[in-house]
């Protein structure tokens, strides 16, 4: 071991720097050696903030005063670009090189550390591995500043070894390790490297206590020195070099100061939630300080101020009512006056519009804006050839509202920023349009939910001679070339688009191996600098499919210049519709039933409702101008699942057709398609009652011809069993319309309906979706070939090359960002595929690939309603598609149908159709769960025909045995088939065949007393034994409690005497039958009576005053609690599942985190829940719960429960209800959740109920019974909660029984509160450990 001298020795040298000083900065009492940069192309060059702003040099003194201290830096602040220059600023400051990394949520541990890469001439054979640093291993070898971004979205411990002990285990076998023991190491070799003394880390995080984020680990939180960053000074900071200019700015710029303040103070525990606002983003006084110095105004209309507003806060437009009133009291104060949007002329921002556009070089041109001046500046421009606005004016028809929009996105440009549009209305008119006039080369994009932070910006490629390596994404190409990058469905991605805030503000991105791209006129060195062109934009848009309040952050807001979209007015509308040559008289009823409906479909929360936006009203008028005698109510009903409706809402929609004087088709026969030539022809419907045809009905289409498609003759599917019938048919022809228009389709339908039958004999490509579909298996097959990554076209891809049909089938079974990747194929033609290549209408890229004009996707999945619980995918599909509903075919089309399988039965398949019709009518109105189709008919009448000796009653179990344990179920299925004369006796196994063999017993009773059932005498005196008096215990006949034989329990207090359960069982059977008849009927009375009487009111509000502090505990718990939704997803960049497409690159270079698996996540933090909450409450209801206050505490937890749901602000959030069991059964419905009791008498009239139960119930238990039901054929809920007294002991009721009860369904969670008797359970108090 050397001695102490020579170990200071090598601690000296490690710590001296040996790079030539170029002077000495002085700070205030502070003085710092400056030395020249190791490598220039490290440090920064991007914008940095303004030295001469006091606001900024404080945080630079504090964090200058860390940096001697060696102490690493947390800025937390408000998500916004002031952090991340500040940080930029202070390594300008001291010269210091940098490393940068933006946290995603799909950042790991190995990202911070070194990738593996192969590389070509250093091996024996060619190749060899290397290990490459990340920005992280670079920073600490180095002694560069390491910035980390975005912290509250990475996963806790990623970098708590490195920030702690500055000491890491690297993949290629070496380890760095601090300075100080690097000294003391005797080392040869090379394995342990000294982290640089100059090392430090500035880390940049949001307040996650306001913003949406994860928490800090204590570990990690403590070993940082913070500042708290103050909203008003970045703001300041930010617009400072804009300046001032005039009074109305200033007035706005306090109002988003102040408006910013109040905010802030807010969040302080006195203040009212009620009023509390969102402060303005961190940007806008920028954003307003930038529109100030290109546009001069003096004055503005309150419509302007209030657009201007919400351009640079857009989360005004879901803002509470209160939020707007705080806004305008502080308005009114400043002297901007009240904002309101009264009617008047549509302009852009600051009441300017765009009116000429013109080119002034290969780069540039010159927008003219007329308003209250004439404004004119010059903007980077395409070099293609501008289309002229009086053009687009005249070929669009384009109405203000949409020259307004493209007035700020002009602005926006003419600003230097790039624009995200803000739903509700469509955007992909505006972003081409916008194109055209400035000669912009379009390049969309067109992202997804699997879309991670790394591969929006870069992709892992293999050359031909194995070695591996990076290119750049359609992004970073598009935004070098000076393209105009239209990302799309940036909502589908979450947080992990926080990656794009560096570039849109600063112009700078870190890509692979210490690449950075950098603003052009920055990039003076080429060796690792890449430069973005001067005129690159990207215009983000959003796939609708996702609320806004989800994606449209305060981080996203800073990042883009933002347009919130206008709607468009009725004469806007009518103008497009018109242009599709639809008769006029149409278009007026098309926009006169839309109009109604939109009015209708007002409320939020109906979020399954479908929207007629105007593609689809295009759509329909496209379709009538076509074939105008056909009925626009088919088209609506299609358009709006209107047989998927509950009933209430099929009759609103119906009741609307009446107001707006639409007819509903009459019965039509649609004769069997024709071949003539090389076309297959539909005949025009034809009414029976009528007859005759119109030959302007007449549909063809051409055949499929083998010439166009060699291969194509072995894609024709060969159908089995397909029944010609004229509901099909007319589906078939309504569908041929579509394919002719050049639509894709969505078909949606109950199983067995034939979704998949009624398709053309044209080649066509099938997929079949399932929960564990990726997008990347939809659109390539990825292998290793050779040592090279070879894609192979799926399907979909072929069915796009060749012109084919594609069937997509089960889409509902997918997650819905995988049937996401459909809708800009249908929108726009155009798909993102993984290998960076762009399937497209029109190339642009010899690497790009051509939409073949025949192309067309079929997309086939049930009603996305209960049973069939499947993803909502119609919602993030869109307008793309015209959507189709196939039903079981009418009456007569089934009996025409049946009758061609089984001739011999035709007069038993009309009352069998008829039965099945009042089948689907009894699920139409929920009284059965299940919804039988064609295809349990057909198998039913193939079964009878091919076996005529089985019964009727045999042949029928073949369908209704599944129900068999449903009673209420299989007594409408019995009631049904007796009404049409097809059983007579019940099916099912209500009498089994074995049953048959059993003799009858008779029973002889041994106790001659006892008598009819009867009420008793009543008196005050405490009786057991007898049959004269009620109120006792142990007794025979009367009213009372421990006794046999009577009817109804009345307990008056007192010790209860019980008798034998075989003295119970030995009550002859005509003495219970009378019992439970007498019960009833005074069961039934009593309910009758209940009404809000002024008894029942003081009853409740008995107990309503005893749990009133119970309740608003409860309330603040379910009021604030976030849904722990969780949707299963692919857990990447794991060492042990299924083999990940998107990572063979790294599985070649031996990396072990190739691999994924399917997993349930929590939704990312701060999203709002999506789905409810759903709760079971299950109360016992049993004749014991009369006892020692039992039910009185049942009662209370009941009225609490109803309490506090009813008074939540957001009902949408939780679906409950209210069951209980007694003697009598273990399902009696006290509160559905289809019924909630909002009114107080609904609520006592719950409470009087579960009184009343406990006093006529009949002995027994079905504790069990309930929980396995509740937690089985319940298994939509999320959550059962049983409150029980039961005896376990008594009815032998054992921990075994119980656990296997309540763990009936896995998804269930299941909790049980036991009460008297039933605490007592000895395995119950040692901790019930089968409990889940």
């Amino acid at each position: 071991m050397s001695g102490p001298r020579e170990r200071l020795s090598r601690l000296s040298e490690t710590l001296t720097t040996s790079r030539p000083s170029i002077g000495t900065l002085k700070f205030k009492d502070i003085e710092l050696e400056l030395y020249e940069a190791s490598n220039p192309l490290y440090l920064p060059h991007g914008p940095t903030l303004d030295l001469d702003d006091p606001f900024t040099r404080s945080n630079l003194y504090f964090m200058l005063q860390k940096y001697l201290l060696e102490q690493d830096t947390y800025i937390l602040s408000e998500p916004g670009p002031y952090a991340r220059r500040l940080a930029m600023t202070f390594a300008k400051l001291i010269n210091m090189e940098y490393e940068y990394v933006a946290l995603h949520r799909d950042c790991g541990e190995r990202e911070l550390k070194q990738a593996r890469e192969i590389r070509a001439g250093e091996g024996p054979e060619g190749t060899t591995l290397v290990f490459a640093d990340s920005p992280t291993v670079r920073a600490i070898k180095h002694g560069r500043i390491l910035i980390l971004e975005g912290i509250e979205r990475a996963e806790r411990g990623i970098l708590s070894n490195i920030l702690e002990n500055r000491e890491v285990n690297l993949e290629d076998g070496t380890h760095i390790v601090h300075p100080h023991r690097m000294a003391l190491i005797q080392d040869s070799s090379g394995k342990f490297i000294p982290a640089h003394k100059n090392f430090r880390v500035i880390a940049i995080g949001a307040p996650t206590d306001i913003y949406p984020g994860l928490s800090l680990d204590p570990p990690f939180r403590s070993r940082y020195s913070v500042r708290f960053i103050h909203p008003l000074g970045a703001s300041n900071a930010l617009a400072r070099r804009f300046g001032s200019h005039g009074d109305l700015h200033e007035k706005l710029k306090n109002l988003i100061l102040l408006s910013t303040q109040l905010a802030l103070d807010e969040k302080q525990p006195l203040k009212s939630l009620a009023t509390q606002n969102k402060p303005f983003p961190q940007t806008a006084a920028w954003k307003l300080a930038q529109l100030f110095n290109l546009f001069s105004v003096e004055t503005l209309r309150p419509i302007d101020t209030v657009r201007l507003l919400r351009t640079i806060h857009p989360e005004l437009t879901f803002e509470k009512p209160a939020s707007w009133v705080s806004l305008q009291r502080q308005s009114i104060e400043l002297g901007l006056g009240a904002l309101n949007e009264e009617e008047g002329d549509l302009t852009g921002l600051l009441g300017y519009i765009l009116s000429n556009v013109e080119r002034k070089d290969s780069n540039t041109a010159t927008l003219h804006f007329t308003g209250p001046k004439h404004v004119v500046c010059t903007v980077p421009a395409g070099p293609l050839p501008f289309v002229p606005l009086a053009l687009i004016r005249e070929e669009l028809l384009a109405s203000p509202r949409f020259i307004s929009l493209l007035t700020d996105m002009a602005i926006a440009h003419a600003l230097k920023w790039d624009i995200s549009l803000v739903p509700p209305q469509a955007f992909a008119t505006a972003t081409t349009t916008f194109a055209r006039i400035l000669g912009y080369a379009p390049s969309s994009i067109y992202l997804y939910k699997d879309v991670g932070g790394r591969e929006i910006v870069m992709r892992r490629i293999i050359h031909d001679n194995g070695a591996t390596g990076w290119a750049a994404q359609p992004l970073v190409e598009g935004v070098m070339e000076g393209k105009l990058v239209h990302l799309d469905g940036v909502d589908l991605i979450g947080s992990t688009a926080g990656i794009l805030s560096r570039f849109t503000t600063d112009r700078e991105l870190d890509l692979w191996e210490g690449k950075r791209l950098v603003f052009e006129s920055a990039a003076e060195v080429k060796e690792l600098l890449m430069s973005s062109h001067q005129s690159a934009r990207i215009i983000t848009t959003a796939s609708k499919s996702l609320s806004l309040t989800t994606w449209l952050t305060a981080e996203h807001v800073n990042a883009f210049f933002t347009i919130p979209l206008q709607p468009m007015d009725l004469y806007e509308e009518e103008t497009i519709l018109a242009g599709t040559g639809c008769s006029h008289d149409i278009i007026r009823d098309i926009l006169a039933f839309s109009q109604l409906y939109r009015g209708q479909n007002v409320d939020q929360d109906v979020t399954k409702r479908r929207k007629l936006g105007t593609r689809t009203l295009l759509r329909i008028a496209r379709h009538m101008k076509q074939i105008p005698t056909d009925f626009l109510t088919d088209l609506f009903d299609n358009a709006l699942h209107l047989t998927s409706l509950p009933e209430v809402e099929r009759s609103k929609i119906e009741a609307l057709y009446a107001d707006v004087g639409l007819e509903k088709r009459p019965p039509t026969f649609f004769a069997s398609p024709v071949i003539e030539g090389q076309s297959l022809i539909f005949p025009s419907p034809t009414a029976p009652t009528i007859g005759g045809t119109e030959t302007k009905a007449i549909v063809t289409i051409p055949l499929y011809d083998i010439a166009k498609d060699p291969d194509g003759a072995a894609y024709i599917p060969h159908l089995d069993h397909f029944y010609d019938n004229s509901m099909q048919t007319g589906c078939m022809r309504n569908i041929v319309i579509d394919l002719l228009l050049g639509e894709h389709l969505v078909i949606l339908g109950n199983q067995g309906v034939g979704k998949n039958k009624i398709l053309l004999q044209q080649p066509r490509e099938y997929v079949q979706l399932h929960t564990d579909t990726t997008p990347m298996q939809l659109m390539l097959q990825a292998s290793l070939e050779g040592g090279t990554l070879k894609y192979k076209p799926s399907p979909l891809l072929r069915a796009i090359e060749k012109g084919r049909l594609i069937m997509i089938d089960e889409a509902d079974k997918a997650s819905e960002h995988v049937t996401s990747i459909f809708r800009s194929l249908a929108t726009q033609g155009e798909l993102t595929l993984p290998d960076g290549r762009q399937v497209r209408t029109m190339r642009q890229n010899s690497s790009d690939v051509l939409v073949h004009p025949e192309f067309r996707m079929i997309i086939l999945a049930n009603r996305p309603s209960y049973p069939f619980l499947g993803n909502n995918f119609v919602q993030v599909l869109g307008e793309g598609f015209s959507h189709h509903i196939i039903s079981n075919p009418d009456p007569d089309s089934e009996v025409a149908l049946l009758t061609s399988l089984a001739p011999e039965l035709t007069k038993m398949i009309n009352p069998l159709v008829a039965a099945f019709q009042d089948l689907r009518l009894e699920h139409d109105k929920g009284t059965v769960g299940y919804p039988y189709s064609l295809r349990e008919l057909i198998h039913l009448v193939r079964h009878i025909h091919a076996y005529p000796n089985d019964s009727v009653e045999s042949a029928l179990r073949n369908v209704f045995d599944f129900d068999v344990f449903k009673p209420e179920t299989m007594r409408i299925i019995n009631d049904i088939f007796k009404k049409h004369g097809l059983v007579t006796s019940d099916i099912g196994l209500s009498k089994p065949e074995v049953l048959n063999e059993i003799e009858d017993v008779s029973f002889e009773p041994k106790d001659k007393s006892l008598g009819d059932p009867k009420e008793g005498l009543h008196d005050d005196e405490e009786h057991q034994g007898g049959n004269q008096f009620a109120g006792g215990t142990g007794g025979r006949s009367t009213a009372g409690v421990g006794g046999r034989g009577g009817y109804k329990r009345f307990w008056k207090g007192g010790p209860i005497k019980q008798v034998s359960d075989e003295l119970k069982e030995q009550v002859p059977e005509h003495i219970k039958e009378k019992a439970r008849k007498i019960a009833q009927e005074e069961f039934a009375a009593r309910l009758k009576e209940l009404d809000m009487s002024a008894g029942d009111a003081k009853q409740y509000d008995l107990i309503l005053s005893t749990t009133q502090s119970h309740i608003s505990t409860l309330w603040h718990v379910f009021e604030h609690l976030a849904a722990k939704e969780k949707e299963r997803v692919w857990l990447k960049h794991q060492t042990e599942g299924e083999l990940d497409d998107a990572r063979l690159v790294e599985g070649l270079t031996g990396e072990k985190h190739v691999y994924k698996r399917r997993k349930h996540l929590p939704p990312d933090a701060g999203r709002p829940q999506i789905k409810p909450k759903r709760i079971r409450f299950l109360f016992d209801l049993s004749a014991s719960m009369l006892y020692d206050g039992r039910l009185k505490r049942s009662l209370e937890t009941a009225v609490m429960i109803m309490e506090v749901f009813v008074r939540l602000s957001r009902k949408d959030k939780y679906v409950w209800d209210i069951i209980g069991h007694s003697g009598d059964g273990p399902n009696i419905e006290l509160v559905t959740t289809d019924r909630p009791p909002l009114q107080v008498k609904d609520r006592a009239k719950v409470a009087e109920k579960m009184r009343a139960i406990p006093e006529y119930a009949f002995a027994g238990d079905y504790t069990l019974e309930a929980i396995h039901q509740s937690a089985k054929t319940v298994g939509q809920y999320d959550a059962v909660i049983a409150l029980t007294d039961a005896n376990f002991e008594r009815y032998g009721i054992t921990a075994d029984q119980l656990s296997r009860a309540m763990r009936a369904d896995k998804k269930v969670k299941v909790a049980l509160i036991c009460i008297g008797e039933g605490a007592e359970a000895p395995w119950y108090v040692l901790g019930c450990e089968f409990a889940p």
